[in-house]
């Protein structure tokens, strides 16, 4: 009915406006609803460990995020015994310039904001501890674990003294913690104007500070943290990766073995294992070295170690190349990594890998050097004597099955051209290729002067 219809379809559009007047209330809602202060959010980070290159790319791309995504601060959660200081002045910069409030907060009880990490906490726009943690011990040592030379000692010392300076914070104890080596517990830190608070949890971490001016990029900014919604930022699975293998130990320990697998490889052809743990090795040395600070002029004696081994097995029983290669090796585990970085190998993991890698060596120089002697010596192969079926010489890859696997074939000397279907017999083999002889030629080609042993008819005396 006409009528029916009509009722129906305005019912209809009133349904449908009833909706969309719901949907634009809701989002007006929505959108006032995020201005409100309750719905302030902060970014909250985890610094854990040793200070790398991975970790100061994680807090720069964190703090960019933070600004993109309107937080009202950035609290790195921090505890570590030190690093790099590439990396510590690369990220001290980043907090320096940072366009959020960046609040360092050592914790939970029990960390240390140790070396790097009280560079890192002097930067902040904020900084916290929690109870019962500890801040200093930020001279810089060498791979042996000494004191490192007093040049880099003073040029860290006035970096700490810069930041204390431009944070307002104790410039005497940043200077003491590194020429020094001092440390402080939390409470001493908040006495001497170290860290600005003591708080248990960063919750009451963002009610404390809440209200606080700091100077950000040159401009006043006053906190509004209490009751902010806590985003937490964790490191992307790459970067975490990247973070494990940040080590110039590992890079080094993961060079000598996948050299080592691929000499083996060399060496003993055919089964292909040590060939993968090779270049999986060389993979895995070459992701950490992608973020550490590469001395070319290391990475290249490196290259002349492997060459030099791999030179061993050509030359086997002299040494020559074990040796070489080996002090190559040494001195290429010393000049890896930049001076300057803090990254080095340490003696106690160089020495013994490269006595290793030595006796290695010389190891499979003798194994190379037997298997040359039993080749020249036996002049046999089990596939010799072996038939076959001749296939593929129409296609032009002559083959043939033989021993259950197909080979190449080619004619031995003084042998009439393959034909496809001919029974060959194997009278050579060179690496992957067959040299064969036709069955019949080997019958038409017997002398005449050679007898056959006579059947048991032919025995004198025989019915």
């Amino acid at each position: 009915m006409p009528g029916s219809a009509g009722v129906t379809a305005a019912r209809s559009r009133a349904v449908l406006a009833l909706v969309c007047l719901i949907a634009g209330i809701a989002l007006l809602a929505s959108s006032g609803a995020t201005a409100q202060p309750g719905n302030r959010t902060v970014a909250v980070t985890d610094v854990r460990g040793a200070i790398t290159p991975v970790t100061a790319d994680h807090l720069a791309d964190t703090i960019e995020g933070a600004e993109r995504d309107g937080h009202e601060a950035v609290v790195v959660v921090l505890d570590t015994p030190g690093g790099l200081v590439a990396s510590t002045r690369q990220i001290v910069q980043t907090f320096l310039d940072a366009p959020v409030p960046v609040i360092v907060y050592v914790a939970p009880s029990g960390a240390d904001a140790g070396s790097a990490g009280t560079f890192m906490t002097l930067s902040g726009h904020v900084a916290a501890m929690a109870p019962a943690t500890t801040i200093g011990a930020a001279t810089p040592v060498d791979a042996e674990g000494q004191e490192a030379g007093d040049k880099i000692v003073e040029n860290l010392a006035s970096f700490a003294e810069a930041i204390a300076e431009e944070r307002g914070r104790d410039i005497d104890f940043a200077i003491a913690s590194v020429r020094e080596g001092r440390s402080i517990t939390a409470n001493t830190a908040l006495e001497r104007g170290v860290i600005d608070l003591i708080a248990p949890s960063i919750e009451t971490l963002l009610d404390e500070v809440d209200g606080t001016e700091v100077e950000v990029r040159d401009t006043s900014m006053v906190l509004q943290t209490a009751d902010a919604l806590v985003v937490d930022v964790e490191m992307t699975g790459p970067r975490r990766l990247l973070q494990l293998l940040a080590d110039p130990n590992l890079a080094f320990i993961f060079l000598s073995l996948g050299t080592l697998a691929i000499l083996y490889e060399i060496a003993n052809p055919g089964l292909g294992l040590g060939g993968v743990v090779g270049v999986v090795c060389i993979i895995l040395a070459m992701f950490a070295l992608s973020v550490l600070p590469v001395n070319w002029a290391g990475a290249a004696l490196m290259i002349v170690a492997a060459v030099m081994f791999i030179a061993e097995l050509f030359v086997p029983g002299v040494g020559v190349g074990a040796a070489g290669g080996t002090a190559a090796l040494v001195l290429g585990g010393l000049f890896l990594f930049q001076a300057q970085s803090g990254a080095s190998v340490s003696m106690w993991v160089l020495i013994p890998t490269a006595v290793v890698t030595f006796g290695l060596t010389i190891f499979a120089g003798v194994m190379v050097a037997r298997t040359r002697k039993m080749r020249s010596s036996g002049g046999s192969d089990d596939m010799l004597g072996r038939l076959g079926k001749v296939e593929g010489v129409a296609e032009g890859h002559p083959r043939a099955k033989v021993g259950g696997t197909y080979w190449r074939i080619r004619p031995a000397d003084d042998q009439q051209p393959l034909r496809d279907g001919d029974e060959v017999r194997v009278v050579e083999r060179r690496n992957l290729d067959l040299f064969v002889a036709s069955t019949s030629t080997d019958e038409t080609s017997r002398p005449n002067n050679v007898t056959t042993e006579p059947r048991p008819t032919d025995v004198e005396g025989s019915p």
